[in-house]
């Protein structure tokens, strides 16, 4: 078969928007998915899509053009397998978490180290990035993931959302579209690791208020820290200007205001 531009392990929520972006530029693309049902989204969505496992598409589907981008957590010792098989692509990216400075709390970029001992589930992610690296993978740290169908917008208009104590905790995010750009442009860097984030960090009941506004909707109540998930306990800031200037990329969406704004129309 065929190699192709850009294949993407994993295309999810974020995997489908870089097949999109892949295209929009010209570039053949194939998104990987496990289910049938997750394929026929994707080609409604205009991307050729195949539930082929990840070797075998590896093995006959990336070639010395292709820009390989693995989007899935790939943290159990068979997921990271894939990694010594993207040996012969152009490039290869793995999209990770920011969860791995786990309950570290003020700004974090670049040069912010790691905790000295990881929990498993973070081992498990940080062994995950060393394995795609061993192979040339550029590693993007990501933040909240949100875009039109999937963000505290959709939250707050089912009435499922509660507010994190006060609201008062800083937290970061990034639209999926700018996150795709970042997963593209990352072919160029070979081996680095980023912090990625949009440039406007905030407490979250100034996001919220600001979205209730827009949406119409009351406040929604509160929740003690304990009894919410640790995503959502966390207080900090990610800085990612080195990833923004090293990678090239002027965020469509600087801010969640541009980013929830375009809600119905991206």
């Amino acid at each position: 078969m065929q190699s192709v531009d850009v294949v993407v392990f994993g295309a999810g929520f974020t995997g489908a928007a870089v097949c999109e972006a892949a295209l929009q530029r010209g570039q053949s693309a194939l998104g990987v998915v496990r289910s049938e049902q997750s394929a026929a989204v994707l080609r409604a969505r205009g991307v050729p899509a195949t539930t082929d496992d990840c070797a075998r598409v590896a093995r006959e589907r990336v070639g010395p053009r292709t820009h390989a981008v693995v989007t899935f957590p790939a943290t159990g010792a068979a997921d990271r397998e894939l990694g010594p098989l993207l040996r012969g692509a152009r490039a290869v990216s793995y999209l990770s978490t920011t969860g791995v400075y786990e309950d570290l709390e003020g700004v974090v970029d670049d040069s912010t180290a790691l905790p000295e001992v990881a929990s498993s589930k973070y081992a498990a992610v940080l062994g995950a990035e060393r394995a795609f690296r061993a192979v040339g993978a550029a590693v993007l740290r990501s933040p909240g993931i949100y875009g039109r169908e999937r963000g505290i917008h959709v939250r707050l208009a089912r009435g499922g959302f509660k507010l994190s104590g006060d609201g008062s905790r800083y937290g970061s995010r990034i639209h999926v579209e700018d996150l795709a750009a970042l997963l593209l442009a990352s072919a160029a860097t070979p081996g680095e690791t980023f912090v990625v984030g949009d440039l406007e960090p905030c407490r979250q009941i100034d996001m919220v208020r600001w979205l209730c506004q827009e949406l119409g909707l009351p406040l929604p109540p509160s929740a003690p820290l304990g009894e919410l998930h640790e995503t959502l306990r966390r207080n900090r800031r990610v800085d990612a200007s080195r990833a923004l200037s090293r990678l090239g990329i002027t965020l469509k969406y600087p801010t969640y205001r541009e980013g929830f704004a375009a809600r119905s129309t991206t």
